[in-house]
Parts: C-alpha cells; sequence; structure tokens
C-alpha cells in the first residue's frame, strides 16, 4: 500500500475505523441521522440548486450527452425525491442485528445467524447527484461507512450534499467519516481505491458498461456490478390492448435515459395486427423512433428495419426496437439471448402464461402487466437503493439496505464444551 495516494489511504482508514464505530449503534441512532440528513439538505435547497446549475452549465459547455445531462440536473421533483428517499429510507425496519435462523440444540447451545453490516462500501457513479443522498442513506440504514467517487461534471454538487451529510451525522453522534467523499478529480485516485482491499470490502459502480468493466477487472475487492439495462415487454396473445399501449408506452416514454427504461418489445404473431397499429401510432405521437422485424415493417410503415445489433442495444434514447414471435417460449429465449438480466415483463391475462414466463425468464425483476419502469427500491418498497445488481451473488435486482448486509453465526453457551 506504498504506493497508494496518502490522501485516499487516510479516507480508507478512517472508513474502516468508523464502520466499527457505526457497527455498535443501534437503530433509532441511525434513524434520527437519516432524518437530520433530510432537514440539512432542505436548508440548502437553493445553494444546491444555484451549485447545480454551474455544474450543468460547464458539463454542457464541455459536451456532455443530452440523456447524461438530464441525470445531471437536480430538478424541483429530483430535489423532492431526494428527500423522500431519506425519508424512506429513514422509515424501513432495521435490517441489523436480525435473527436469520436459529435453533437450540439437543444439548442446550443456543445458535443464531445473525444480519451485520458489510463494512465500508466504495461507489463509483457518473452524473446523477442523487446517488449521493442514496448511497449516505443506504449506506447508514445498513450500519456501512461509505466512500463516495462522483463524476467530475457534478463536482460542486456532490460536495456540497455530501457536505450537508456530514453535518447530520456530527448532530446526531454519529461517526462522521462513515460518509467521505473524494473531492480531487483526478483519475488515478480511483486505481488507489481499488487497491485498498485492506480497508474497503465492496465496490459498487454506477455508469456505463466499460466503467464498470475497467473497475471490475481492476480490483481484488468484491464488485456488485450493474452492466446494461436491456429491458423487454412481451406482448402475448391474450393482452388487452389498452394495456399493452399504457405499459409499453410508460416503460420507454418515461425516462428513457434510465436503467429501466424499456428498449424492445416483443409481440406474438396472434396480438400483431391488432396491437402493434395502435402501439406503432402512440409511440409515434410520443417522437420514439421503431426499429422492427420484417413482419413489423410489413404492419409499421414507418417502422426503419431493425439490424441484429438492435436486439441487444441500451439506447438510453427515444428508440425502440420491436419484433414479432410465434410462443411465449421464443419470447422468452429471446429475452435470455439477448437481454441483460436487469428487468423484463410480460402482459397476459393468462395466470398460466405469466407464472411460465416468470420462471423460464433469467432476469434480477420479471413484471407482469406492469411498466418495467416500476423495478426499482421505490415502487418495491426499499426506500432508496445504491443500484440495480445483473449479478446473482450477493445481490440481485435493486440494492437496498437489507442488501448492503451480511451475517455472523452466534452461539450461546453455557460452560459448552465439545465431547
Amino acid at each position: 500500500m506504498t504506493d497508494i495516494n496518502p490522501a485516499i489511504l487516510e479516507m480508507g482508514k478512517k472508513a474502516s475505523v468508523a464502520s466499527l464505530k457505526l457497527a455498535t449503534v443501534d437503530g433509532k441512532t441511525r434513524q434520527t441521522g437519516l432524518l437530520l440528513m433530510k432537514e440539512k439538505l432542505l436548508s440548502i435547497k437553493e445553494e444546491l440548486m444555484a451549485v447545480n446549475a454551474e455544474d450543468v452549465i460547464r458539463a454542457e459547455e464541455a459536451g456532455l450527452s443530452g440523456p447524461m445531462l438530464k441525470r445531471l440536473k437536480i430538478s424541483e421533483k429530483v430535489f423532492n425525491y431526494m428527500l423522500n428517499r431519506l425519508e424512506g429510507v429513514a422509515a424501513l425496519d432495521d435490517p441489523v442485528g436480525r435473527v436469520l435462523e436459529g435453533h437450540v440444540g439437543p444439548d442446550g447451545l443456543i445458535v443464531q445467524k445473525l444480519s451485520v453490516p458489510i463494512g465500508v462500501i466504495a461507489i463509483i457513479y457518473e452524473s446523477r447527484p442523487n446517488v449521493t443522498t442514496d448511497a449516505a442513506s443506504v449506506c447508514l440504514k445498513s450500519g456501512n461507512a461509505v466512500i463516495l467517487r462522483g463524476g467530475s461534471e457534478a463536482k460542486g454538487t456532490n460536495l456540497l450534499i455530501a457536505e450537508s451529510m456530514r453535518a447530520a451525522l456530527k448532530e446526531a453522534r454519529l461517526p462522521e467519516d462513515c460518509v467521505q467523499i473524494i473531492k480531487d478529480s483526478d483519475h488515478n485516485l480511483v486505481s488507489d481505491m481499488l487497491a485498498m482491499d485492506q480497508y474497503i470490502d465492496l465496490v459498487i459502480p454506477r455508469g456505463g458498461k466499460g466503467l464498470i468493466k475497467r473497475i471490475a477487472q481492476g480490483t481484488s475487492i468484491p464488485v456488485l456490478k450493474h452492466y446494461e439495462g436491456i429491458c423487454h415487454q412481451y406482448i402475448a396473445e391474450d393482452a388487452r390492448s389498452d394495456w399493452a399501449v399504457d405499459i409499453v408506452v410508460n416503460s420507454k416514454c418515461q425516462s428513457v435515459e434510465v436503467c429501466n427504461a424499456l428498449e424492445s418489445a416483443l409481440i406474438h404473431q396472434k396480438a400483431a395486427e391488432t396491437i402493434l397499429p395502435l402501439l406503432g401510432e402512440a409511440l409515434t405521437d410520443r417522437g420514439v423512433e421503431i426499429r422492427g422485424c420484417e413482419r413489423v415493417c410489413q404492419i409499421l410503415k414507418n417502422a426503419l428495419p431493425a439490424q441484429e445489433e438492435d436486439w441487444g442495444t441500451e439506447y438510453l434514447a427515444p428508440i425502440l426496437s420491436i419484433k414479432i414471435v410465434d410462443s411465449l417460449d421464443e419470447a422468452a429465449n429471446h429475452i435470455n439471448t439477448w437481454g441483460s438480466g436487469h428487468t423484463d415483463g410480460i402482459i397476459t391475462q393468462s395466470l398460466d402464461k405469466s407464472r411460465r414466463f416468470v420462471s423460464l425468464v433469467n432476469s434480477a425483476s420479471v413484471l407482469v402487466n406492469a411498466s418495467t419502469r416500476l423495478s426499482g427500491g421505490g415502487a418495491y418498497g426499499l426506500g432508496a437503493v445504491v443500484g440495480i445488481s445483473t449479478d446473482k451473488l450477493h445481490a440481485r435486482g435493486p440494492v437496498g439496505p437489507s442488501d448492503l448486509t451480511t451475517y455472523k453465526w452466534v452461539a450461546y453457551g453455557e460452560g459448552h464444551i465439545r465431547r
């Protein structure tokens, strides 16, 4: 560790010490800290909006893409979302200290499997400053210390938010160093952080696929990965046309630049003639470009011919690929082949079809008759999340406070010895 930047090394040491202190703090005190975070954030609203506006102007001048600019901007809606997330996480049951399972042995030995914090979490993210509050809240709720590394485009915004979070911790008499943020934009500091396996227990990257791959390949620390959100909706032959149109349009158009936005729709050939024209009109009216298979293009004259790469593309833009399939099994196979294991759904009136689809599709979230935009912390009752994992271990799907705990075995005896 002699080659690691001394400032980053010191942050790791402080986070490790803070995590051990935080592990002894009761859930009520951590809840108080979270509610104070909300108060502090509200008290700096005007300053935060001004600083964020400056970050947005600089990012725009630097040529940041439209979707990234939208993620960077803290609107009134986003600010209220941040406040609500803090309050929502505070209201959750304490995930630490739960007896996950236990028994009393024949000899009277009491054995318990107890939930405990992971320790120190490093979170690396781009553009979205609301991740700063989400990460701080989820980590505090689960008793973990966190080191944050936001993108340079949101530097001013992130630093101000982190400063308010630390002020809340101090007021709640919690260790301030359980929330730290790297202030320097030097990319080499990320490599230094990834080398601190002595102090950091888990890394959660949030950003583009390239960033996540580089991080996963550049560290021996466990990494919770979220590669892409190539989300699908399958419209079965018995789907209600009004549901199909509403769900697909909402899944695609409600917010095109997020990971649970719809990127591809599959429709059973028996439903295509009736539902596809309605769907095509609704999408076109909202400025969505349709890229379809040959059969889709025969029905929707304004559709562009889809190329093979369209089936595996996360557009994060007003573009949707559509394919006609002949069966539910074909739809599931297409999703498992081209999807990213993030969020996929079926629109059907059949319980048997929905059950089969849920069993066949290998994704972290599978929705029945609901928008893909609902997959995440809020609708799932998690308060806030630090990301959506497309991994299978240790957490999968929306990563909330309970997912940032591990466990230890505890045994209580009365002079017990092994015989």
